[in-house]
C-alpha cells in the first residue's frame, strides 16, 4: 500500500476505527497463559528468525543480566511518535493490561521511539487460534531497548525493516518496519505498542506487553513533546520486579 505523506491525508477513517476498539482490543486480549516449553519462549537478544526458520529465535552472545538495575540510563534523550503517518488514532486504555493499538493503514512507518538498541525481533508470524497464545499474539514484532533504560515494543507488523536485527543501534526516527495485521489483530491494521522495564532470562511476553499506559507519553511525542516514560517504568519495576508468571490469563499483543 502507498504510504501517502504526513499532513495531506483526510482524517475522517478513524473515529470508525475507534468503535471497532473495545472489539479489537478484545481480541488482543485473548488468550491463555502458554506451557513454559522451549517452543513458547522468546527470550532475547534473539537472532533475526527468517520465514525459513523454525522454533523460538536463537540468543545471541553477551546479552543482559536476567534483571537490570531499574535506573534510567539517560534522561536527555528525544522522543517521537512511533507511527509516522498523518492519519492515525488511538485509545487511552487497553482490555485487562497497560497498552495501546495506534490504528494507521497498513503499509505505514513504524519507527523507533527514542535511541538505543534493538533487543529483540520476530518475522514470523505464528499465531495460531489453538495457542499457545501468550508469545504469539504480537505477529511480526520488534522491542527496542532505550538509551534511558525503557523496552518499547511495537507488534502485528506486516514487515521488519531489513538490517533491524538484535544488537543493532537505531536512532529516534529510524524505521524499525510496517503496520500490519499479523499475530491477534483481528483483520484490522494497527500496531500494539507496549512499554515495560527490560525483564531478561526468562519469556516475559506478559512484561513486554506493556506494563504503564503509554497514552499520555504517545499525546506528547505527537505534538513533538518528549515526555519520557523512564521515571515511571522505574517506580513500577521497583515496586514489582520481573514477575515470572502473568497476573492475568489474558494473551499479548
Amino acid at each position: 500500500m502507498r504510504s501517502p505523506s504526513i499532513g495531506r491525508r483526510p482524517r475522517f477513517a478513524y473515529p470508525v476505527m475507534l468503535l471497532l476498539a473495545p472489539t479489537l482490543v478484545a481480541g488482543c486480549a485473548a488468550g491463555a497463559r502458554p506451557a513454559a516449553t522451549p517452543s513458547n519462549v522468546w527470550d532475547g537478544p534473539s537472532a533475526v528468525a527468517t520465514a525459513e526458520q523454525s522454533g523460538a529465535p536463537v540468543p545471541t552472545p553477551g546479552r543482559p543480566s536476567a534483571s537490570p538495575s531499574p535506573t534510567p540510563a539517560r534522561t536527555d534523550l528525544r522522543h517521537v511518535f512511533p507511527v509516522r503517518a498523518g492519519n492515525v488514532a488511538y485509545h487511552p486504555t487497553h482490555s485487562v493490561y497497560p497498552g495501546t493499538d495506534i490504528f494507521a493503514d497498513c503499509g505505514e512507518p513504524v519507527v523507533a521511539v527514542t535511541d538505543g538498541r534493538i533487543l529483540e525481533v520476530s518475522r514470523v508470524d505464528r499465531f495460531d487460534k489453538r495457542g499457545p497464545l501468550g508469545p504469539y499474539n504480537g505477529g511480526l514484532s520488534v522491542s527496542l531497548l532505550g538509551d534511558d533504560g525503557v523496552r518499547y515494543y511495537g507488534s502485528h507488523l506486516s514487515v521488519v525493516a531489513t538490517g533491524v536485527d538484535a544488537g543493532v543501534r537505531v536512532r529516534a526516527g529510524q524505521q524499525l518496519g510496517r503496520v500490519g495485521r499479523t499475530g491477534n489483530a483481528n483483520n484490522v491494521c494497527h500496531l500494539h505498542f507496549g512499554i515495560s522495564p527490560a525483564c531478561r532470562g526468562h519469556d516475559d511476553w506478559w512484561i513486554r506487553r506493556g506494563v504503564i499506559w503509554p497514552a499520555r507519553y504517545l499525546d506528547s511525542w505527537r505534538k513533538h513533546g518528549n515526555r519520557a516514560p523512564a521515571a515511571e517504568v522505574v517506580a513500577w519495576q521497583r515496586r514489582h520486579g520481573c514477575p515470572k508468571a502473568p497476573t492475568t490469563t489474558s494473551g499479548a499483543g
